[in-house]
């Protein structure tokens, strides 16, 4: 199960990630979007929007730059494993209760307000909560890095992230030994990524440029009157 859990999931997820992502673009163009509730309730939406979408974009950096990068490259640049994990515990953990605040906002927003509620989809209910209980355990991982200021754990987390986008078939072992709230975030994860393609996610995906120029026309009824 480890092996499968950290060795072949991380693949299985980025695949459909990919393929999906790409196929439910070039199929259902216009189920590309986030679904914006803001005319239906704009209050408790702006600051909750705000909180949760800034602190994942800092944590979506925090990942990408503290586990990608190969940890030789701190070591060159003089930064200790100790300082690395106080910034990663630190930034992370802020960044994690900015968004964790947000998320419960927006959570509350939408399932406290009728018309709100009424056009949200199941999966919009769920994908929220999902993001809600990732941001729990990231929050959570917090405190078990700083029982390891020496930075083994986060040691061990690197090389796991590098063996993974650099095929290493031992990958999984790399964190055989980590605290089970690390292994449970990093599966919930990979889960996300694997559900990515099949929600309103992937308006993530749009802010660089080309759906702004997709084909055709969207239709939209207008109310008649009398």
């Amino acid at each position: 199960m480890q092996q499968f859990l950290f060795g072949t999931f991380p693949y299985i997820a980025l695949t459909i990630l990919l393929v999906g992502s790409v196929a439910r673009y070039e199929r259902d163009p216009f189920t590309w979007k986030s679904s914006s509730s803001q005319l239906l309730r704009r209050k408790q939406l702006i600051m909750g929007s705000i909180l949760f979408h800034v602190g994942v974009l800092i944590i979506f950096a925090g990942h990408l730059f503290g586990l990608l990068l190969p940890i030789e490259f701190y070591d060159a640049l003089g930064v200790g494993h100790t300082t690395k994990q106080l910034l990663a515990a630190v930034g992370g953990g802020l960044a994690g209760v900015m968004a964790l605040i947000g998320g419960i906002m927006l959570a509350h927003r939408r399932f406290t307000d009728p018309r709100v509620r009424a056009s949200s989809s199941f999966a919009d209910n769920a994908i929220l909560l999902i993001l809600i209980a990732q941001l729990l355990l990231g929050v959570a991982t917090v405190f078990v890095s700083f029982q390891h200021l020496d930075g083994k754990e986060m040691a061990k987390l690197m090389a796991w992230a590098n063996g993974i986008i650099t095929f290493d078939g031992n990958a999984a072992s790399y964190i055989a030994e980590v605290n089970i709230l690390f292994k449970l975030h990093i599966v919930l994860g990979l889960s996300i990524f694997a559900i990515f393609p099949f929600t309103r996610l992937v308006h993530m995906l749009s802010a660089p440029i080309r759906y702004i120029w997709r084909p055709g026309f969207q239709i939209v009824r207008t109310r008649r009157k009398g």
